[in-house]
């Protein structure tokens, strides 16, 4: 049974029952049934199915960002971003659907016609997570579906609710029967359907140790996997950056959707020309946010998502500050946190270095480690001192500076006076532990299908 405790109060917001053995079964089934009609209908149809899919889905958004907020914690205020990214993605993907999926032609004349058809893979399977779970899967579920794939989809226990209203809206779409599917799964499930014949790719996006499970489930399998995992994204700013600009977006990059993304910053890098001045407006700004109940529409910080995770986090900070590292923020301005519940203060911890395992291990909360450099030589061996590799911003008024180091930083994406944000037409990837796979861009429908090869030889 899954019961969904929601962090505003911890108190049961949902309860769902784990899908059995012959549910699964028959979801795999119709799945495999379905495939082979969908793959039949033409691009343009699916193309239609999918613009109405995202039309029916956004139609509700009053109620989804209500649930949304009281499931993750999530400011209410903040809840209406998840809509306009997953228009922006759905949009992106639909629009760019022919360019990405037509086929390569080889070789055309009187005798031969050589080219390469891109053809799906056949049932994808999603396993999607609650920190952002509509934008995460939206980067899976339209191109899969666009590609000729039949989908199912398991959500976070956190989010079922998510799952239930991308399902509504597909039925609203009509789009044919099985073709989009959900399963609320334990993980014992969850791992017997990934190593099931009838699964022809997954696409997981969770912690390291969540990837390992998958790969383990997908065994001896041929069969890929796309894997979106764990982040410690860093910032390097220059003294040449706009200053004012510079604290505002690190300060959002830290703390939004307090620190639970994987793309969120975790380190900061400050040249030390700068640095007394980028603390000083980083604390200043920092004490201004209102971390309280995210249902009322003033307050820009709410509560983790479990207390787990707040119990985690809190450590992380204790055991930085008895090796030295001191917070800058003042815990008094956030009266809520109590110690005790899921409203966690903003930190900024300075005095902090790589020796730390705050400055090495993902911390997916509302805390960040600032270090001062005294160059560029050094800020680049930090920010590639990680495991990780999903993002990496520099901050800076040169653009040439910003490419060349952007050469230099192991990472899947490179910004320049900017963090925390996804371009559609841009491949989402990352490297190192961060995992392997692409989505968005047109790229994304890459590992979403097969390659067949047509020689087709005339003979008169």
């Amino acid at each position: 049974m899954i019961k969904t405790i929601t962090p505003i109060d911890n108190s049961l917001l949902v309860e769902r029952k784990f899908a059995n053995e012959n549910e699964i079964e028959v979801a795999l089934e119709n799945s495999l049934n379905a495939r082979n009609v969908w793959r039949e209908e033409s691009l343009d149809t699916r193309i239609k199915y999918l613009k109405n899919f995202v039309k029916f889905f956004l139609s509700n958004q009053n109620e989804i960002t209500q649930s949304l907020c009281k499931q993750i914690g999530r400011p209410i205020s903040q809840c209406a971003g998840e809509m306009r990214g997953f228009e922006e993605r759905a949009n992106y993907m639909i629009e760019n659907a022919h360019r990405a999926l037509k086929p390569i032609i080889s070789k055309v004349d009187s005798e031969f016609d050589n080219y390469i058809k891109k053809e799906p893979l056949g049932t994808i399977f999603i396993i999607a997570p609650w920190n952002y779970p509509f934008n995460t899967c939206v980067n899976s579920i339209v191109p899969s579906l666009l590609a000729g794939n039949t989908v199912i989809l398991k959500h976070s226990s956190q989010t079922p609710l998510c799952a239930e209203q991308l399902f509504d809206a597909a039925k609203k779409a009509s789009l044919p029967d099985y073709v989009f599917q959900f399963l609320h799964l334990d993980h014992s499930s969850t791992s017997k359907i990934i190593s099931d014949k009838r699964i022809n790719h997954v696409l997981f996006t969770g912690s390291v140790s969540g990837g390992k499970e998958v790969k383990k489930s997908i065994g001896t399998r041929f069969i890929n996997a796309g894997l979106e995992l764990g982040g410690k994204d860093p910032a390097y700013v220059r003294s040449d950056c706009n200053i004012k600009y510079t604290i505002e977006n690190l300060v959002d990059g830290s703390y939004f959707n307090s620190g639970q993304s994987c793309c969120g910053i975790e380190r900061i890098y400050v040249d030390e020309k700068i640095y007394e001045d980028f603390i000083d407006g980083f604390k200043s700004l920092t004490e201004k946010y209102i971390l309280d109940n995210p249902l009322d529409k003033s307050t820009n910080l709410g509560p983790v998502v479990r207390m787990n995770a707040a119990k985690n986090i809190r450590s992380q900070v204790i055991n930085a500050t008895n090796q030295g590292a001191r917070n800058i923020i003042d815990k008094n301005k956030f009266k809520i946190d109590d110690g005790l519940n899921c409203y966690v203060s903003p930190s900024a911890l300075i005095n902090v270095n790589h020796s730390m395992k705050y400055m090495k291990e993902e911390s997916f909360g509302p805390t960040v480690g600032i270090m001062k450099v005294s160059n560029e030589k050094e800020a680049i061996n930090l920010m590639n001192d990680s495991d990780y590799g999903l993002t990496a911003s520099v901050w800076t008024s040169d653009k040439e500076f910003a490419q060349s180091m952007g050469t230099k930083i192991e990472t899947g994406t490179f910004f320049m006076n900017r963090c925390d944000y996804l371009d559609p037409g841009l491949a989402w990837t990352g490297v190192k532990d961060t995992g392997i796979g692409v989505t968005l861009s047109v790229l994304g429908f890459d590992h979403l299908i097969r390659a067949k090869s047509y020689h087709l030889r005339s003979v008169n």
